[in-house]
C-alpha cells in the first residue's frame, strides 16, 4: 500500500471525524472532538491543546492512552510510573541540569528511552568500570539498552532533561514517585 499525504486530510478544519473500524464491534464507531477544543492540522491530524494537563499517576493494568510527549515535559519529579502492567512499564523522568539518572544495570529487563526535552549524554558498557559506548543525545532521540548492560545519562543541557523510560518487565513497584535522585536512592527496593 502506499502513502497519501493527502488521503484523509479534511476540506475544512472543524470537521475532524475518522471512521475507526473495531473487528468486535456490531456497530460503526466514530471519533470527534468538539471544534472549539482541538483544530486539526494538514495532514488532518488532531492535536491537542498544549494546555491540557496530564494527569500523572500510574493507570497500569488498566487500558490508558496518553500523549506522552506532553506528560514527559509536564513531569518535574526525577521518576513518575504512568503504567505498569505485568509485562511492561512506563516511567516519565526529570534529571535536573548537571545530573544524571545514576550509573544502573537491570540485568533481566530491556529498557527503551526516549528524549522529550533537553541534551544530555548516554553511556553504556558491559561492567561498571568500562562504560565503552558513549553518544551524545538530544530531542527526540531514543535509547536502547540491553538487558544486563550498565547504563547513565547524564544531563549537559541548560534545562532538566525530560525523558520517558519503557521497562519491559517492570523495574519499579505500581505507583512509584521519586521527587528527587536522593529520595529515589533511600527508598530503592528490590522489585
Amino acid at each position: 500500500m502506499y502513502y497519501d499525504p493527502n488521503m484523509y486530510r479534511y476540506p475544512q478544519s472543524n470537521y475532524p471525524v475518522a471512521p475507526m473500524y473495531y473487528p468486535n464491534v456490531n456497530q460503526s464507531v466514530y471519533w470527534t472532538y468538539p471544534n472549539d477544543m482541538v483544530q486539526a492540522n494538514s495532514y488532518g491530524y488532531v492535536n491537542l491543546p498544549n494546555n491540557q494537563r496530564v494527569t500523572l499517576n500510574d493507570h497500569g493494568k488498566k487500558p490508558y492512552v496518553v500523549n506522552i510527549n506532553q506528560a514527559a515535559k509536564q513531569n518535574n519529579n526525577y521518576r513518575t510510573a504512568i503504567w505498569t502492567g505485568r509485562h511492561l512499564q512506563v516511567t516519565l523522568m526529570s534529571i535536573n541540569v548537571g545530573e544524571d539518572i545514576g550509573l544502573e544495570v537491570h540485568p533481566t529487563t530491556d529498557q527503551f528511552l526516549r528524549i522529550e526535552e533537553g541534551q544530555g549524554i548516554v553511556r553504556m558498557g558491559d561492567r561498571k568500570d568500562r562504560l565503552d559506548f558513549e553518544e551524545r543525545v538530544f530531542d527526540d532521540f531514543a535509547i536502547m539498552v540491553p538487558a544486563g548492560k550498565w547504563h547513565n545519562v547524564i544531563n549537559t543541557g541548560n534545562k532538566p532533561l525530560k525523558l520517558y523510560s519503557i521497562y519491559g518487565p517492570p523495574n519499579h513497584p505500581f505507583g512509584t514517585v521519586n521527587k528527587t535522585k536522593a529520595e529515589e536512592m533511600h527508598h530503592h527496593r528490590s522489585f
